[in-house]
């Protein structure tokens, strides 16, 4: 049954629109250059009101291992999303220091190698594009999809690929900013399709 992450939330009103929606899991991302950067105080407030049956998830870039450790550790997010160049070596030193999942980001020409919990598997070209999903049709391990998902082409995705969770950002806003109306037709357009996938 294909997982819902609603990633980028960034205020209130989005974490009011995921707690109706209830996906599985909800991203903050942790990247001073995004447009989508929260500190980890801002953060701290969202996950207070965020629905205690979402999982919060951190996104990061090459972060500081005792960075990424201190905010699993202390119940800001439930997990560690890796989108950097991090290695198995990084990966083996963070479970080290705290036992919370891990998800380990690749762009679909890379290895898909990875000793992390989960794998996400991205275009790599920014600004939400698809890649051909043919490429991973035959791939053995869970994993989330991203790139370009919408709530118009979701529900094909899990039709081709029925991935362990699909992954959506820009393509649940508008002018930039979170949109219930599409964070609705997109968590629909999923629940829909695995229905019939399951």
């Amino acid at each position: 049954m294909t997982k819902i992450k609603f990633c980028g939330l960034k205020s209130l009103d989005d974490i009011y629109y995921a707690n109706e929606l209830l996906p599985e899991y909800v991203g903050f991302v942790f990247v001073p250059k995004s447009k989508r950067y929260i500190t980890p105080a801002q953060a701290e407030k969202l996950r207070a009101a965020l629905s205690e049956k979402i999982c919060a998830v951190g996104v990061f870039v090459n972060e500081n291992l005792a960075n990424v450790a201190e905010l699993l550790n202390a119940g800001i997010i439930d997990a560690a999303q890796l989108h950097g160049n991090e290695d198995d070596d990084y990966i083996k030193i963070l479970r080290g220091l705290s036992n919370k999942p891990i998800i380990k980001a690749f762009q679909i020409h890379s290895s898909l190698q990875s000793s992390a919990d989960f794998i996400l598997i991205d275009s790599g070209a920014g600004g939400g594009k698809v890649f051909d999903w043919n490429l991973i049709k035959n791939l053995r391990r869970e994993y989330f999809l991203a790139g370009g998902l919408n709530p118009e082409n979701v529900g094909d995705a899990i039709k081709i690929l029925n991935p362990f969770a699909v992954d959506v950002s820009s393509g649940i806003e508008t002018d930039g900013k979170k949109d219930f109306d599409k964070m609705a037709a997109f968590a629909k357009a999923v629940r829909g399709s695995r229905e019939l996938v399951n």
